[in-house]
């Protein structure tokens, strides 16, 4: 359940994605959620911070807004947005398959996994929704 401060933390952060893509009726955010193996969120806040944001862009994912949830230890949520429903495939298969990603990821988990679940949503953006 998201709590209100992380929901206005995305209403926020949805108002700066103005004219991020030439469509934003087709413009899909995706909600991911990572729960980090204990004693590893450090680590994983440090992949995304040092490579993860910027090979997301490079793929066409629109960085929004990365949060920690106040009463979920071992948590990272994050909102990064499409330009389209078929965008999105493409840029998840080319970023899995980025020679950068791989090795980042490889090193990344020499001392153990970072993550043991991942939860994902898809979500456009009412008609009423500020900035959507």
């Amino acid at each position: 359940m998201l709590n209100r401060s992380l929901i206005s933390g995305l209403v926020i952060c949805m108002l700066g994605t103005a004219n991020v893509y030439a469509d934003e009726s087709e413009m899909l955010y995706e909600l991911r959620t990572y729960t980090a193996n204990e004693g590893k969120l450090s680590a994983l806040h440090a992949r995304f911070r040092n490579h993860t944001m910027a090979l997301f862009e490079k793929h066409g994912m629109k960085n929004i807004g990365y949060w920690v949830p106040v009463d979920k230890a071992d948590t990272l949520t994050y909102l990064i947005a499409h330009k389209n429903q078929e965008s999105v495939a493409a840029s998840w298969k080319a970023f899995v398959a980025d020679p950068d990603w791989q090795k980042v990821y490889a090193d990344s988990i020499v001392d153990g996994a970072l993550v043991n679940n991942i939860d994902s949503t898809f979500m456009r953006a009412t008609d009423y929704s500020p900035g959507g």
